[in-house]
């Protein structure tokens, strides 16, 4: 099977970055959280470019990848509302997570 390699042109986003954010649940009760998390990227924060939902193991343990046009747009939309509230929840009760992430 052939290779099928490809090149993409970033020079319209010089700023970009890209976010890994992983969990791992280790209780059901994360769960919760899902509706919340899409509901978050489905609005269109201004920055945001793309989000992904990669698969990064059988274990449980759920990842998204994010391309934002530049770190303030990701910083601005993450310091608001109601994002940050879901932080602050989380922060209070991981629920039996274990939270990983990562900024290119």
């Amino acid at each position: 099977m052939a290779v099928d390699r490809q090149t993409v042109d970033l020079s319209e986003h010089p700023d970009l970055v890209v976010i890994y954010l992983g969990v791992r649940v280790r209780r059901p009760r994360l769960l919760g959280l899902g509706p919340q998390i899409p509901k978050s990227w489905r609005q269109q924060p201004d920055g945001l470019l793309l989000h992904e939902d990669p698969i990064w193991s059988l274990i449980p343990h759920l990842g998204m990848r994010q391309y934002w046009r530049d770190f303030d747009s990701l910083e601005r939309w993450s310091r608001s509302s109601p994002h940050r509230l879901g932080w602050q929840q989380f922060i209070k009760d991981a629920g039996g997570t274990v939270l990983a992430g990562n900024r290119i």
